[in-house]
């Protein structure tokens, strides 16, 4: 029997108050006024948890909220029980919808009265061999409310697990993932386009919670952390100064204290535990691969290894994937696998048994990809809903505790004889109770029947496999991933950023890698309008980058002469880029073209066919060399264009004109005759300054001859 002793001391002392008057009302219209206040029915405590021992007392109590206007009397909490545990777990999931065999015993105590906002506390003491709890299993336990029409105000439904001392029940592995994943808040590298990752770090928040849980379960053994390592990026990038592009301009703020502690007791908590990394910003792979964009996923995983390990400290795998929602069609696990990923964690639905199973399958499975047999481990849905639960409303966690002890413990006690591996996995962008996933992780590892696992070493099971029908992915699913019209942008940019990565020396990740990656993020599904401005700055960012690179003195005068039939044009390319970064260096080829090659044609000249090398802040000029094909001046107009080294135009073309003068042959006549007509010249000079002297020498000595004082 029910300990109603205990019970009634318990009421007694809390409904020993005036009564209130209570005005006369119709039986029908009492009736609407209780199911209109929605009374607060609270299991707030079940000690022990797991009973062990038949005659050991079990106490299960709580509170009774009046949370109407109106007193409510004549009432009844019941305890509903019953003496057949369930069979299989799908029946656990009817009882809690209210559907199926309820409890049908039951023990009651009597509420006189409940004033409007009274919390009236409730106990009810009882033991396994009371409840009639014969062998070991799952027991319903039905809280209720019933009114004095005997309809039911408020209902608590949870679950009592009872495995006597003694008994030896089967080990089930056990895998909880936990995932640290946000959405972008950078554009390109340099610029924030959102502000609120810091908030959202502060204790207490999202991503101040997350840390929490890493801080406090480091010693536990069954936890694989998940982990975006764009989120990591951001964090860094935070903790030094950075622009945060406002609607006028860019603004400029100092280094952000929070955001680089934030990162720092990450890094700690996350030493030693299990840590798989998504690829870089997290992308939606499935998209990616319906279109047509198959090199980001590998470029994503190379960026998610070297960013993990610098902000972190420490290898992480990369080789162990969650696509998004746990759902992948075989065009995204091909991408996945030729990019080196091993194993999947799915989702139930995506990877289902071929036939409905009367017990729990392995985790482990095996499905064909383009590169050979890729593991995929399932998620079990209950348990992952247990361990995302929300758990805002009062008496929600200790039910949802109470049910994760319950569904791994019919695990184990199912009929199977080969070990299993289960695994959890609440959804990728959670937002936790600490105190909550931190106690599970406690119960889990307290519990006599889980053992735990980690994702990366989950193995396939001993036993038969369970049949799977296959990767099952819907047209719904294939309208949930990024649109077709965003995907189309963020490929536009992509094609230009590609350019900038062909003429810049090579770096283990190209200069707008992240940024590109951050727009194919998972975050931006049905938000393409929050996302555009990524887009738009990246596409900025790109563009500035190309106009860096710049054939000089197209901005002054466009005419160059060409003195003579042949002559060489000099073009000066100019790097804008900033100096002392090998980022910055170039490699390009310079195209010249001539619009009239009958008039003017160009002749080979350096970086035609071979690539010249520019650092950054450095200028280089090449002489091309030209002949003019007419013997009359004339204008040509000649088309400069800078290349990759594969062919690809980069930037836009210069125009020039080249102003032939076609007096070559005719000059050299001029310029002779002259030079004899200037020669000519000097020689008779040069006789009239001769005959000049002869002529004062001859008359000099006569002079010198007469007589002094002669007269003539």
């Amino acid at each position: 029997m029910i300990n109603k002793a205990a019970l009634l001391a318990v009421l007694t002392t809390t409904l020993l108050f005036p009564a209130a008057v209570v005005p006369s009302v119709t039986a029908n219209a009492q009736t609407t006024a209780m199911i209109r206040q929605s009374p607060q029915l609270v299991v707030e405590k079940i000690s022990p948890e797991v009973p062990r021992d038949p005659a050991a007392e079990i106490k299960i109590s709580g509170s009774f909220t009046n949370t109407g206007t109106e007193a409510l009397t004549n009432l009844q909490i019941r305890l509903r029980f019953s003496s057949q545990p369930f069979a299989r777990r799908a029946d656990m999931a009817l009882y809690l919808k209210g559907q199926g065999p309820q409890p049908g015993t039951w023990n009651q105590s009597f509420v006189p009265q409940a004033a409007p906002s009274a919390k009236v506390p409730w106990q009810f003491v009882s033991t396994p061999q009371q409840l009639g709890f014969t062998r070991p299993g799952v027991y319903p336990v039905t809280v209720e409310v019933i009114d004095s029409f005997g309809q039911q105000l408020a209902v608590q439904r949870t679950f009592l697990s009872y495995v006597p001392k003694g008994v030896k029940v089967p080990r089930t592995r056990l895998a909880m993932v936990l995932p640290i994943i946000d959405q972008p808040r950078r554009a390109d590298d340099r610029t924030f386009v959102s502000d609120g990752l810091p908030a959202s770090m502060a204790p207490g928040k999202r991503l101040g919670n997350l840390l929490r849980i890493a801080q406090d379960t480091t010693s536990a053994k069954n936890l694989s952390w998940v982990v975006d390592p764009a989120l990591l990026d951001d964090a860094q990038a935070l903790s030094r100064a950075y622009t945060i592009e406002t609607k006028e301009k860019g603004e400029n703020r100092p280094a952000n204290a929070a955001a680089a502690e934030w990162l720092g007791d990450l890094r700690t908590a996350l030493a030693k535990p299990p840590v798989v990394a998504t690829p870089y910003a997290d992308p939606d792979v499935a998209a990616l691969a319906h279109n047509g964009i198959d090199d980001v996923t590998r470029t994503g995983i190379q960026a998610a290894e070297l960013v993990a390990k610098q902000t972190l400290g420490r290898d992480v795998l990369t080789d162990v994937n969650w696509p998004v929602n746990g759902l992948i069609d075989y065009d995204g696990l091909d991408l996945l696998s030729t990019a080196g990923v091993g194993t999947v964690l799915l989702d139930e639905l995506n990877l289902p048994p071929a036939i409905q199973q009367a017990t729990t399958p392995d985790a482990s499975a095996t499905v064909e990809s383009v590169s050979g047999p890729v593991t995929a481990l399932v998620a079990d849905t209950a348990l992952s809903e247990i361990v995302g639960a929300d758990t805002s409303a009062p008496g929600s966690a200790l039910l949802n505790r109470q049910r994760f002890i319950a569904e791994t413990a019919m695990i184990s006690l199912e009929p199977v004889t080969a070990a299993r591996t289960v695994v959890a996995a609440p959804p990728r962008r959670w937002d936790p109770d600490p105190a909550y996933v931190t106690d599970l992780a406690k119960t889990a590892a307290a519990l006599p029947w889980l053992a735990p696992a980690t994702l990366g070493a989950v193995k396939r099971g001993k036993g038969v496999p369970t049949p799977r029908t296959g990767l099952t992915y819907t047209d719904q699913n294939r309208r949930e991933e990024l649109g077709k019209g965003y995907v189309k942008s963020v490929r536009r940019v992509g094609a230009r950023a590609d350019l900038t990565a062909a003429v810049t020396t090579r770096q283990d990740l190209d200069v707008f890698d992240t940024a590109l990656l951050r727009l194919t993020s998972s975050a931006w599904r049905d938000r393409d309008e929050t996302a555009a401005p990524y887009v738009q700055r990246v596409g900025d960012a790109v563009d500035d980058r190309i106009e860096k690179i710049s054939i000089t003195g197209a901005e002054q005068s466009q005419i160059r002469t060409l003195a003579g039939k042949n002559g060489e044009v000099p073009i000066t390319v100019h790097n804008g880029l900033g100096q002392d970064v090998d980022a910055n260096e170039v490699t390009v080829r310079l195209k010249v073209t001539s619009d009239q090659p009958g008039q003017l044609r160009i002749e080979s000249y350096e970086a035609q066919d071979e690539s010249i090398v520019i650092r950054g802040g450095q200028n280089r000029t090449i002489r091309v060399p030209m002949t003019a094909m007419t013997t009359s001046g004339a204008q040509t107009t000649v088309t400069v264009q800078l290349t990759t080294e594969d062919g690809r135009k980069y930037g836009k073309p210069v125009e020039l004109t080249v102003r032939t003068t076609g007096y070559t042959g005719i000059a050299l006549v001029i310029v002779g005759a002259a030079l004899l007509v200037m020669l000519a010249a000097v020689v008779m000079r040069v006789l009239r300054r001769r005959g000049s002297r002869r002529a004062a020498a001859a008359v000099a000595p006569r002079h010198a001859g007469a007589p002094a004082g002669t007269e003539s």
